[in-house]
């Protein structure tokens, strides 16, 4: 018998296991004061789901309260949809605009690494969907343990495989991303995922229910026992005794049901017939009733027991937080309903009427004529506990920074230069990710103009004016721990930077931080410091957050992870076909380094490699000033078409940037070096760029350059000979580092 409204009003001392389903008492008690009595089974099980950390944003909402003062427009204009709604959206003319976002999957990831991973990217395909986009790309950012530990052997190559098999399904192309290694993620991997989609602006949709009598409609695949309680660590034993006696918890993806949705769900928007739209994730229906009704302007009744199910034995509470794949809810008018119905019919997707928009205020559902819930959805879905937790600068930081990286002992023989290059480029902070990229289609659909290996992905999305978008994820834990103003100041930096080195202007960004526990004080001062980071840092790039994603709990036994702000920026490339490239493309051409160089290695790829991972000082100092000169050099360069390749700087400093662009275009380089050696190559300063162009490009650039106020330093030209000539100290063969730099992953995966 399912646990009535009726029934809770007359045994309101029966136990319930509020704590199981992850609440404390105060909100075990908050829930009784909302609804004047206890909570039946399932109004527990929707507000156990949305009162989790993972749901509510309930400990980090009030900081991210601070990115709705940052300007809501673009370069470009307003924002068309933000904060608070499934994704961002920016418009990029043409009558066209883009919507984009990010999100974690990072604990189902460990428990299951190939359902993990793939649930994630189908979950954040389903966020752009529901924004009335087609989605064409996605892009993901990966951090395991140390490359050579046991258990990355088994998350890795699962991680990888489900991100490969549910885009390449989707026919997504795969454009770019980033993959880290690194001690602290030993047992709790992060796996972050972003899609990214484009719609015209009258095809923009939002989740929000309205019109009394309009109908409810689920569509997609049926519900099942996988991922119940996912949000809320459920155990499905709590609510049917004569229920299995454990589901999993990660779900089950099927990418081909999840195509057809997507081009069902386009001709639902081409032919008019939705009012409303909201994808299923997190907390299932739950989430999909609670929200819609919450964002509308009327109530809701659902009749659960028409819900389409996998498994016949489901109880109601179970329904209720079933985190299935490649579902969708829709609100349709009585006279769109038939066409709706036909459209479904016609992609083979499942559609099913289970309720309606009613007059009231109350979220109502019934199960087999009985009522089961009856709530303000608002009290679910939108007004759940905001907690301001304990934070507190930690002692342990002040050691830390004072171990100065800057002091370590530096060797500048031209014998250790070389092996030190070397060793950063084979290293797992740097070498070669083509086992994992070359898993991924990157190319599918005929749009994508470029992709890993080069600093940022683009994709052409208007074939008839070559108008394109570009995109990169970034982080650095390791600057973080040292700082985390700065190095969410560094992420973004970075971000922007290999956007803006394409050739594309930065428009606006999307975030998915990842920290450890919200009851350490220390990862909430590092949580509250990120944020400021951002706030200020976009603030003065003029840049918007359009949204994003937070997690929490990430921590291996009562180690958290170091703190690890993902940040995605969105660019804009009128013209796809002026983008610049990575790789040294001709040999005569000259090579210069723009920006100024500093001794800056705390956090860098040079301290940890070559000082058996010290992590010590303070991370380089952002510039967002040079950003923005930078990006608007580039953006010159490439409209003019002055550059024949651009390559920024970052992890592993001038070093790495000549390995990869050598390595990338084919071509050496021959080079004289200013300063300090260690400095000049292993410095990670910010705001700095590698480029190289032919002599009749070389007065012009360097103009633009000065107009700009940004600093050029020629540091010689591309050659023919195969090698990395630094005069008067080396000479390394690209043979010699190719091979280096390409096998520490194949090694470590057998191959």
């Amino acid at each position: 018998m399912a646990d009535t409204v009726e029934n809770a009003v007359s045994t309101p001392d029966l136990d319930q296991p509020w704590a199981d389903l992850g609440l404390n008492r105060d909100e075990y008690t908050r829930i009784r004061e909302i609804l004047g009595r206890r909570p039946t089974g399932g109004e527990l099980a929707m507000y156990s789901v949305m009162w989790s950390e993972h749901c509510s944003y309930k400990s980090s909402k009030i900081y991210l309260r601070k990115f709705a003062a940052l300007p809501q427009e673009t370069p470009r204009g307003p924002l068309l949809a933000g904060i608070g709604d499934n994704a961002g959206v920016v418009d990029i003319g043409n009558g066209l605009a883009v919507t984009f976002k990010a999100e974690s999957h990072n604990h189902p990831s460990y428990v299951e690494p190939h359902q993990g991973a793939a649930t994630g990217v189908g979950g954040i395909v389903r966020d752009i969907m529901a924004m009335g986009a087609r989605p064409i790309g996605v892009m993901n950012a990966l951090a395991f343990g140390p490359l050579d530990a046991p258990d990355t052997a088994r998350v890795l190559p699962g991680v990888v495989s489900g991100i490969a098999d549910y885009g390449n399904c989707l026919g997504l192309p795969t454009i770019g991303g980033q993959t880290l290694f690194d001690p602290t993620y030993y047992g709790n991997p992060l796996v972050n995922a972003l899609c990214v989609g484009v719609l015209r602006h009258e095809d923009l949709q939002f989740a929000k229910a309205s019109g009394a009598g309009n109908l409810v409609v689920l569509f997609g695949a049926a519900t099942g026992g996988d991922g119940i309680g996912g949000a809320s660590i459920l155990a499905s034993e709590s609510f049917a005794a004569e229920g299995e006696s454990k589901r999993p918890s990660v779900q089950v993806g099927d990418p081909f049901m999840e195509k057809l949705l997507i081009e069902c769900t386009l001709d639902l928007f081409h032919a008019g017939v939705c009012e409303a739209l909201q994808d299923f994730g997190a907390a299932g229906i739950s989430c999909a009733t609670s929200e819609l009704a919450s964002a509308g302007d009327g109530g809701m009744h659902v009749e659960l027991d028409r819900v389409p199910l996998r498994d016949p034995n489901l109880a109601p509470e179970e329904i209720l937080m079933s985190e299935s794949q490649e579902r969708m809810m829709a609100v349709v008018t009585p006279a769109n309903i038939d066409r709706f119905m036909e459209i479904c019919r016609h992609w083979d997707v499942q559609a099913t009427v289970i309720g309606e928009v009613t007059d009231g205020d109350r979220l109502l559902i019934d199960w087999h004529g009985e009522r089961i819930v009856d709530v303000d959805p608002r009290t679910v879905a939108h007004d759940g506990p905001v907690l301001d937790m304990p934070k507190a600068r930690p002692g342990w930081i002040d050691e830390v920074n004072a171990a100065d990286a800057n002091a370590l002992p530096r060797d500048n023989s031209g014998e250790a230069l070389a092996r030190a290059m070397v060793a950063l480029a084979s290293s797992p902070a740097l070498c070669d990710r083509s086992w994992i990229t070359d898993q991924y289609d990157r190319f599918v659909r005929g749009n994508t103009v470029l992709a890993q290996p080069e600093d940022a992905g683009i994709i052409r999305v208007d074939e008839r004016t070559n108008l394109g978008i570009a995109l990169s994820l970034d982080s650095n834990g390791r600057y973080s721990l040292l700082n985390p103003y700065l190095g969410a100041q560094l992420a973004l930096s970075e971000a922007y930077r290999n956007v803006a080195v394409t050739g594309a202007t930065p428009l606006a960004i999307t975030d998915c931080l990842n920290f450890g526990s919200p009851y350490e004080p220390a990862v909430m001062w590092q949580f509250s410091e990120t944020i400021l980071g951002l706030v200020d840092g976009c603030r003065e790039l003029g840049v918007p957050v359009t949204g994003g994603n937070v997690s929490l709990h990430n921590r291996t036994g009562d180690e958290s992870i170091r703190p690890n702000p993902l940040v995605g920026v969105l660019g804009i490339l009128d013209d796809v076909r002026t983008r610049i490239r990575t790789g040294f493309a001709h040999a005569g051409d000259a090579v210069l380094l723009l920006g100024e160089t500093r001794c800056e290695l705390g956090g860098s790829v040079w301290e940890d490699v070559l000082h058996d991972g010290h992590l010590g000082g303070m991370p380089p100092m952002p510039n967002l000033g040079a950003e923005k000169a930078l990006a608007d050099v580039m953006a010159t360069a490439a409209a003019e078409g002055l550059l024949s390749s651009a390559h920024d700087l970052s992890e592993g400093g001038l070093s790495q940037a000549l390995v990869e662009s050598c390595l990338q275009g084919g071509h050496g380089v021959s080079l004289t070096l200013e300063g300090e050696p260690t400095v000049a190559l292993f410095s990670e300063t910010p705001a700095r760029a590698l480029v190289s162009l032919p002599a009749s490009s070389y007065g012009r650039f360097v103009d633009v350059c000065r107009e700009a106020g940004v600093p050029v330093t020629r540091l010689g030209e591309v050659i023919d000979s195969g090698e990395i000539e630094v005069q008067g100290l080396l000479t390394l063969g690209l043979d010699e580092v190719r091979r280096a730099w390409r096998a520490p992953i194949p090694a470590v995966m057998g191959e």
